[in-house]
């Protein structure tokens, strides 16, 4: 007899296959529903609002006024002081001529102004994916022996990274890119930070010879093999302009006003760098310069984009890497500064911007660019509205191109290492290790694993190590998912678990657990396993028959779906719990696993009676049974 109260579970008939497949691609592809305010509007507003979702330009542009312009114009100014120096340096740590870093900020920031969804995203060359770049391309064409072919594998490279990008943004597949965890980009960014300060002793000491490996014991032993080669006038001029740098860095953090002198500090040293070779004839003395930089906007390159088969696993496999890498910080960099602003930016739609940037630069002389860390934050900090500072840093960045870029030619190395090191050294998030080791051993491990892994082995292996920790953990939790025993709140109807809240009380001959995960063949026998582990200790706990369970309440509130191997595993354990005198009743299933268990026919198999809605319903009608079997055994 069932307890009268209690609330019916609704066993509404399954939905067919196309409405639940369409339920679930929307959930997975679309989970911000972004048409959900189109459905009411009208034919030509629902067009209107289509071409702003695709194109974001057309959605602030309408609204763009002078006195956004102003505050634009300034942040796109300042940015572009801090592009210029960077792009030399980069394309030197990409090993392709420093031009090509100038010509990188002129065409991609375009690109992104049209496509792009964050207002404050300042586009431009990275320091890890140039690295990286270098090294995976470097392994198969060399840019000293053969620089050409090496240039052209490093556009085809990018070209490859534009059509990944832009293939998963328009198949909604951002997912992918939270596989790289917090733990992993913050390890693997200490790593790429260490590797790359210790390639700029080569700058440093104005060594002529190097190794092409980027681990950290070949970089040291290149360093100290090459002893005959340190010229001290370079290191004396790197230190001096290291140690300008860094005073900026600090006067920024100490007074956050002042980050203009921080955000022109790389131009600064570049120009006093350039005038002091000039006028001391720095090459006679042991220091390096550019050399010459051509003037003119970017030739284009399409032309040079090389499919041979015998390059083409290694410009891919470059491609698909640093795609990766790039687009994971050039996502989380915008997030980060849109929710300072308390705004939204669209991973997908940031995957589109980034590949079509990639595309159309590989096309016109550019190499890989993304949202720099650096370049975003001086934006932020300047005062930019919209995405209008990327236009105004383009325009001055055509303007150097057309009339400025020669005078760059006596860039010393020394210059261009010391800025390098300066924005490393930031990027070595020390709070953040010691963060994680004291809140997660695993996370500090998993990015260990990166740091390590890039310091001293490979960037690629680092990364790959990391993630595949990562990849295990999430795996370990699939296959061992979280399962509870549940108590009764004192004076409530809550039931919470009783390990959390020790004052719970146990309802007696009744085990109430809840399951916190799919159900599915990776687990379900864990899942069985770990149930009649649940009913041995509970029945292990005392001798008196009292104690005996004789109810099993399975809480599916959190289980999400279940496959048939997990049915089929809830048909063996309602038999075995038969033989042991033990009634088995879900609570609250969720629709997509009702589903499930009504066309394989468990609800029947068990019957709908044993199906709550909540464990207080599904307790009291225990209770009224085991109530209405004592009266019967006593009136017998």
């Amino acid at each position: 007899m069932a307890n009268p109260s209690r609330q019916a579970v609704n066993f509404a008939a399954p939905r067919g296959f196309a409405t639940a497949f369409k339920a679930d691609c929307k959930e997975t592809f679309f989970p911000d529903d972004p048409f959900h305010e189109m459905k009411h509007e009208k034919p030509l507003n629902k067009l209107k609002k289509t071409i702003q979702y695709f194109i974001p330009l057309f959605e602030w542009l309408p609204n763009y006024n002078l006195r956004l312009f102003r505050y634009d114009l300034l942040a796109g100014i300042t940015i572009t002081s801090l592009a210029i120096p960077q792009g030399i340096s980069y394309a030197k740590l990409a090993s392709i001529p420093p031009i090509y870093g100038l010509y990188s900020s002129f065409i991609p920031p375009f690109v992104y102004s049209i496509f792009g969804s964050s207002k404050h995203l300042a586009v431009g060359t990275v320091a890890a994916c140039s690295l990286l770049l270098s090294e995976t391309v470097g392994a198969k064409a060399s840019p000293q022996d053969d620089p050409t072919l090496y240039l052209h594998l490093i556009f085809t490279a990018t070209f490859f990274t534009g059509i990944f990008q832009t293939a998963l943004g328009f198949l909604r597949l951002g997912i992918l890119v939270d596989f790289l965890s917090h733990s992993t980009i913050t390890g693997f960014m200490g790593g790429t930070a260490i590797i790359i300060c210790l390639q700029q002793l080569k700058g440093m000491f104005g060594l002529i010879h190097f190794t092409t490996h980027t681990d950290v014991v070949s970089v040291l032993g290149a360093v100290f093999r090459h002893r005959n080669e340190w010229r001290w006038e370079s290191a004396v001029v790197g230190i001096i302009f290291l140690a300008f740098l860094q005073f900026t860095r600090y006067l920024r953090q100490k007074r956050p006003k002042l980050f203009w002198v921080s955000a022109i500090a790389p131009m600064v040293v570049v120009v006093v760098g350039c005038l002091f070779a000039f006028f001391a004839h720095a090459e006679k003395h042991g220091i390096q310069i550019v050399g010459e930089l051509k003037k003119g906007l970017n030739p284009p390159s399409i032309q040079y984009l090389n499919f041979d088969p015998q390059y083409l696993p290694v410009t891919v496999r470059a491609g698909l890497i640093t795609g990766l890498i790039a687009m994971a910080e050039g996502i989380a960099i915008g997030r980060s500064f849109a929710i300072m602003k308390s705004e939204q930016t669209d991973g997908n739609k940031e995957m589109i911007a980034f590949g079509f940037m990639n595309i159309i630069g590989s096309f016109t002389s550019c190499y890989l660019t993304t949202g720099p860390f650096s370049k975003t934050a001086v934006n932020f900090n300047a005062g930019c509205r919209t995405a209008m500072s990327n236009v105004v840093m383009g325009f001055c960045m055509m303007l150097t191109l057309l009339f400025l870029a020669p005078l760059f030619r006596y860039t010393p190395l020394v210059a261009l290492s010391a800025i390098i090191m300066s924005a490393m050294l930031g990027l070595i998030n020390y709070d953040e290790m010691i963060h994680l080791f004291k809140v997660d051993k695993f996370d500090f491990v998993i990015c260990m694993a990166a740091f390590l892994g890039v310091s001293f082995i490979s960037m690629d292996v680092g990364l790959m190590l990391s993630v595949g920790l990562a990849l295990l953990r999430a795996l370990l939790y699939v296959a061992r998912p979280a399962a509870c025993k549940l108590g009764k709140i004192p004076n409530s109807s809550l039931y919470r678990d009783t390990e959390q809240y020790p004052g719970s009380t146990p309802i007696q001959g009744v085990l109430v657990l809840q399951l916190g995960s799919p159900i599915y063949f990776a687990n379900s026998t864990y899942i069985r396993e770990r149930i009649l582990r649940y009913i041995k200790e509970e029945q292990g706990v005392s001798d008196s028959k009292t104690d005996i369970i004789e109810h099993l309440l399975l809480d599916l509130s959190g289980v999400s779906s279940i496959d048939m191997t997990g049915i089929e595993t809830f048909l063996e354990l309602r038999r075995i719990l038969d033989s042991k005198g033990i009634k088995l009743s879900i609570v609250n299933p969720r629709i997509e696993v009702l589903e499930k268990m009504t066309l394989a026919k468990f609800t029947d198999a068990i019957g709908k009676e044993s199906f709550y809605l909540s464990i207080e319903d599904a307790v009291q009608n225990c209770r009224f049974s085991l109530h209405s079997s004592k009266t019967t055994m006593e009136e017998a």
